[in-house]
């Protein structure tokens, strides 16, 4: 469960703008503080619980408990695989997105903990989505696995060097896959 949240995952949750959350945040009304060298905020999830009920906005959706996953591969019978073992398990929410473009904008949206992201994808390569990731502060936090059947061992060491935490080779094995996740996200 997230304990820190950028001000954009905040307005997410909220379902307000991000600047409506950085208006209360910088007026007090919303307790948090600045990373260190930046101008970026961070609010503790105490502190939006309390600033949610204090506006009565509902809880629904940062009291369900459920990791965000977005499962990024062009292959659709993957997808549906990934999706359907990770909804079985229940403690994760799933979104899907089948190439580079559209990672980027459920990245935006959706706003996951973890990105499933198949290395060959029809317009971009896994070392691309994640230097771009990793370039963006607010998604400093997102964890990467990336999936793939094509990958030579030099291409996965520098695809651990772009920022992926871990790789899993295709076809893979579910409870492996469910390993690593849980792994990466540090679930007991």
């Amino acid at each position: 469960m997230k304990d820190l949240f950028t001000t954009g995952e905040a307005a997410e949750v909220c379902r307000i703008s991000q600047q409506t959350i950085i208006r209360c945040f910088d007026a007090g009304r919303l307790e948090g503080f600045r990373v260190p060298g930046s101008r970026f905020r961070r609010i503790p999830r105490q502190s939006l619980v309390k600033f949610m009920k204090e506006n009565k906005i509902p809880l629904d959706s940062i009291e369900s408990g459920k990791r965000k996953i977005l499962i990024v591969d062009d292959d659709a019978e993957i997808i549906e695989l990934i999706v359907d073992v990770l909804s079985k398990d229940g403690r994760f929410e799933t979104k899907t997105a089948s190439s580079g473009y559209e990672a980027g904008m459920a990245t935006q949206r959706f706003r996951p903990e973890l990105i499933l992201l198949d290395y060959m994808l029809p317009d971009v390569n896994g070392n691309v989505v994640c230097q771009t990731i990793r370039r963006n502060p607010e998604f400093e936090n997102i964890r990467i696995i990336i999936v793939s059947g094509v990958v030579k061992q030099d291409e996965i060491a520098q695809l651990l060097k772009s920022g992926a935490q871990d790789f899993i080779r295709k076809p893979f094995d579910v409870a492996e896959l469910t390993g690593k996740i849980t792994s990466v996200l540090q679930i007991k």
